[in-house]
């Protein structure tokens, strides 16, 4: 069997650019609604109760620190390690392998818990991750936050340098 292309996986997937870095298609989206006075009040409105997606990342790109307010399961398919860098909000500081090298202390799954800033990128040796992520309560970009490098930078020092390499602003 041929090696899986990244080119592959965005024609075979309709993949399309994702504002945090990388490419996704979204996959599912419950048609079952939480409605937003059962919700934490961090919801501005209803939500699914879940979604997922297609998630992939090639070498040289990367996922900007963001957070959102649900917790997010991503899930390892295919390529090599990606890296998930996540600062909870406690200010503990993580980066977990995600990948199919459990020898290597790889996961096939992890869950960056809800509003925890997180970026990730292909490891060093990655050509690229393709991976899947969800989100329960269910993805809506009015949930989504982009970091801006400097502010976070000053929240957390100790990670300056890592912030300031995967923000896009």
């Amino acid at each position: 069997m041929p090696a899986l292309t990244v080119q592959q996986l965005i024609k075979q997937f309709q993949l399309q650019p994702h504002p945090e870095g990388g490419y996704y298609k979204e996959t599912y989206r419950s048609p079952e609604i939480i409605p937003d006075q059962i919700l934490s009040r961090q919801f501005k409105g209803d939500r699914a109760y879940s979604t997922a997606i297609y998630f992939l990342l090639e070498q040289g790109n990367f996922s900007a620190f963001h957070r959102i307010e649900s917790d997010e399961v991503w899930h390892f398919y295919a390529g090599q390690t990606l890296l998930i860098h996540v600062i909870h909000i406690n200010g503990k500081f993580e980066t977990i392998k995600l990948g199919s090298n459990i020898e290597n202390g790889e996961s096939f799954q992890y869950a960056v818990p809800a509003r925890s800033w997180f970026a990730s990128e292909p490891a060093t040796d990655t050509d690229f991750s393709f991976v899947g992520c969800t989100v329960s309560p269910g993805f809506d970009f009015d949930d989504f936050e982009l970091a801006k490098a400097e502010e976070l930078a000053k929240q957390f020092p100790q990670q300056e340098e890592l912030i300031k390499r995967l923000c896009r602003q």
